[in-house]
């Protein structure tokens, strides 16, 4: 007579809650330490792009002065053709920003593309222009939609200087340190950093970089 033999599994032992706690630590722990890591790389692309869009510009910037006899592109940026009260103390050049035109169409018989306008870490419009003033036609506040881009047609911002002193290349004695084109917003790079706001820059001699808030202001402070 065959006797049957049955086969005893240990049972599994489950997680405890305090393991399942613990797991859980570890795992939130890990993604604390990744996220701004993967922050940072795509940052870092998105910085990288912008700074060849500027190239891209400043090389469109060169052939409208040769165009033009050497004079720096006679346009203006949103920011004054919404808040043209920041030229007050020029009253001539200010009735004039109604006419003049924007910089990403005088600009574009040269780049004959839109996209290189637009820096792709301008995701959204929600913080103040350089200036301070909130540049938007009706007044209000900017929200986090659309992105200066979808709204103005453009990322970047200039020195409109150039255009009220009617500047040319031989005027500029430190072309190296004199800002002409700029991000209009500082939390679009280096934004991990709460109030460390970082603008990609192109300067007069052609070169591009990205630089701190204290640096672009001493850069707007340097004379043409």
């Amino acid at each position: 007579m065959c006797s049957k033999r049955t086969a005893f599994r240990p049972l599994r032992k489950a997680f405890t809650l305090i393991e399942l706690l613990v797991v859980i630590a570890i795992i939130a722990l890990l993604a604390a330490l990744l996220f701004p890591v993967f922050l940072t790389a795509r940052g870092k692309a998105r910085e990288i792009a912008c700074l060849s869009n500027l190239h891209q510009l400043g090389l469109s910037i060169g052939m409208y002065m040769q165009d033009y006899d050497s004079y720096y592109p006679y346009m203006v940026d949103p920011a004054d053709r919404y808040t043209p009260q920041i030229w007050g103390s020029d009253p001539s050049f200010m009735a004039q920003i109604p006419t003049i035109t924007p910089l990403q169409v005088a600009l574009f018989p040269y780049t004959k593309s839109k996209e290189v306008f637009h820096c792709p870490a301008d995701t959204g419009f929600d913080v103040e222009d350089f200036t301070g003033l909130y540049i938007d036609p009706n007044g209000n506040p900017p929200n986090a939609n659309p992105s200066s881009f979808a709204k103005f047609g453009t990322s970047y911002y200039y020195r409109t200087e150039l255009a009220e002193r009617h500047a040319t290349d031989s005027m500029l004695q430190h072309p190296a340190e004199v800002n002409v084109l700029f991000d209009g917003a500082g939390k679009w790079h280096g934004s991990l950093i709460p109030h460390v706001w970082r603008y990609n820059t192109l300067f007069a001699d052609g070169h591009a970089k990205n630089i701190t808030y204290d640096q672009l202001n001493a850069y707007w402070a340097m004379p043409l």
